[in-house]
């Protein structure tokens, strides 16, 4: 990887949120391309819950006070980084106090979705590539992690098609097993649409559950990583019928090689 520039995009990252097969694998896949030579940028929201003293989060002025519209609502990104210091790896976070200044990641105390977790999936990834833009910076490829990030690859198809610095970038989506049940805010679609992106081309979320979306990142991805043992018969179906290249499920110590590999022959070939 020496030399090639990827950006991971992640709703969930180890140090900075516990422990799970999302939040340890964008950490571990990052890691691995720092250590081989790879320039990288890891990119996730700055959630309430995360202590951004103990972290030592601090505001970028300059990428900073941009508005970014949702829904036909102006709300204001701001963008703080840190440094994981054992690694020297530098992650920026996507900040908005409407969206994220709240304890939870996705669900209340009670337990329940949060009611704008739609509007927060379009803000993060709007201001991702609002972000990547003002640091003048072209990945050869980005991977995204975790469902509150899957439209990312919709966006850059659609919505910044015609933006030449991710002419040659190559999105790579990593499909973990099923984290959450019910649906997102039922008017999503229409939200999407919006910023003048075809309602056909999502027309899954008409019914914005967990594998629907899921189905909208593989379709606007060029390539799909099984991140999971245990993916739901219907995406493994869905993924298997996309004629785009898969990497199947590896074990943890098996990560590094398979990635690697993977990135070099069958996404960047």
């Amino acid at each position: 990887m020496n030399g090639k520039k990827i950006l991971f995009v992640s709703s969930e990252l180890v140090p900075y949120l516990p422990e799970n097969q999302v939040s340890l694998m964008s950490y571990e896949a990052p890691r691995m391309v720092n250590s081989n030579g790879g320039q990288i940028r890891i990119f996730m929201p700055r959630y309430g819950n995360i202590n951004e003293r103990r972290h030592q989060l601090h505001e970028v002025i300059r990428l900073s006070g941009m508005n970014l519209v949702i829904n036909d609502m102006d709300m204001p990104l701001i963008i703080k980084v840190a440094s994981i210091p054992r690694e020297r790896i530098q992650v920026y976070f996507i900040d908005n106090e409407e969206y994220f200044k709240r304890k939870g990641t996705f669900k209340d105390k009670e337990g329940k979705l949060f009611s704008d977790n739609d509007e927060r999936a379009i803000f993060f990834a709007k201001g991702v590539v609002e972000t990547v833009k003002k640091l003048n910076w072209s990945p050869d490829i980005i991977h995204v992690n975790g469902w509150l990030a899957s439209l990312l690859p919709l966006y850059l198809k659609e919505f910044y098609a015609d933006e030449p610095i991710f002419a040659d970038s190559k999105i790579v989506t990593s499909v973990y097993a099923q984290n959450f049940d019910g649906t997102l805010d039922g008017n999503m679609q229409k939200k999407i649409a919006f910023d003048g992106i075809d309602e056909s081309k999502i027309k899954v979320l008409e019914s914005p559950d967990y594998n629907n979306l899921l189905k909208v990142a593989i379709d606007f991805s060029d390539a799909v990583i099984l991140a999971s043992e245990e993916i739901s018969e219907e995406l493994t179906e869905y993924i298997s019928k996309s004629d785009k290249p898969v990497l199947p499920y590896v074990s943890f110590q098996e990560t590094e090689e398979a990635y690697s590999n993977f990135y070099k022959t069958e996404v960047l070939k």
